[in-house]
């Protein structure tokens, strides 16, 4: 009986240093929980956000079910045509600049990797650069090559390349440094020179990893192509933005519906060359 009596003191004495329920420490968080609140305060009232803005925004005269009402039932319209091409525009906007992303990201991966790049200051000043492209948005990005190129896809496959080699070449920078390095360790006792133990060594073991990061980014940039399209880089993106001016929402519905179908068939042929690709990694492991 005493020994659990003291168990109960000595859990009640840890408690205070556990949970830091110190005065001073309890004070301190509802300090910092009074100025979370007025934050939150401050920026509702900034943005004006208030429950009759919110009910006339989902139930008003123009509001969120009316649009959705209006969208009941989807029709492609007269001009069908013009909403096929332009999904077929998105698409190929968002494989072609995938595919010279991931191309341009390979050796650029490789240079930013720690076990092949020896300088300290060259790697991180590339890093850095990689990190300055990652952030701008990809919309910043297409408005920038629409003024410099003209209206168009070719705006949107330059912002969609820019704004993925940065992102491609630091995933594939990592990849290539949590390699194994027995493979080229191997390579270099038979004989071979550095580059062969990256291309027989290394390569191999993140080949497959890059093949299915470049997959995702195609399907994540089949859905990005058509937000491009807005700002003008032409694409599916177009196409809404017109009949939305024009309030034409049931070929709006028709265009969204016909981007998901897209989508899911782009993620299902993806997600099983991607099993594929890692699955035989796994296997030959």
């Amino acid at each position: 009986m005493s020994a659990s009596t003291n168990d109960v003191a000595a859990w009640k004495a840890r408690l205070p240093a556990a949970f830091g329920a110190t005065p001073r420490q309890r004070a301190m968080r509802w300090i910092a929980g009074a100025i979370f609140l007025a934050w939150l305060a401050w920026a509702f009232w900034l943005f004006d956000i208030t429950p009759r803005r919110i009910w006339n925004g989902v139930f008003g005269e123009q509001g969120l079910f009316v649009i959705i009402r209006l969208m009941i039932p989807p029709s492609p319209g007269d001009h069908w045509q013009e909403i096929f091409k332009g999904l077929a525009e998105s698409v190929a906007m968002a494989f072609l600049g995938t595919i010279m992303a991931a191309v341009v990201a390979v050796p650029l991966g490789f240079l930013g990797a720690r076990n092949i790049v020896t300088s300290t200051l060259f790697r991180f000043s590339l890093r850095r650069v990689f990190d300055g492209f990652r952030g701008v948005d990809q919309l910043i990005w297409a408005l920038a090559f629409v003024r410099a190129v003209g209206l168009g896809p070719l705006a949107g496959v330059l912002a969609l390349f820019v704004s993925d080699l940065a992102t491609l070449s630091k995933l594939y920078a990592e990849a290539i440094e949590n390699a194994e390095r027995r493979q080229a360790e191997g390579v270099v006792a038979a004989g071979g020179s550095r580059l062969m133990a990256v291309r027989f060594g290394i390569l191999p073991q993140v080949l497959p990893i890059m093949l299915a990061q470049a997959l995702y980014f195609f399907e994540s940039n089949t859905r990005s192509a058509a937000i491009l399209g807005v700002v003008g880089a032409g694409g599916i993106g177009l196409q809404i933005a017109e009949r939305i001016k024009v309030r034409h929402w049931d070929e709006v519905a028709f265009i969204i519906i016909l981007m998901v179908v897209t989508v899911s068939i782009i993620d299902w042929g993806s997600g099983k060359i991607r099993r594929r690709l890692i699955g035989a990694r796994e296997t030959a492991r």
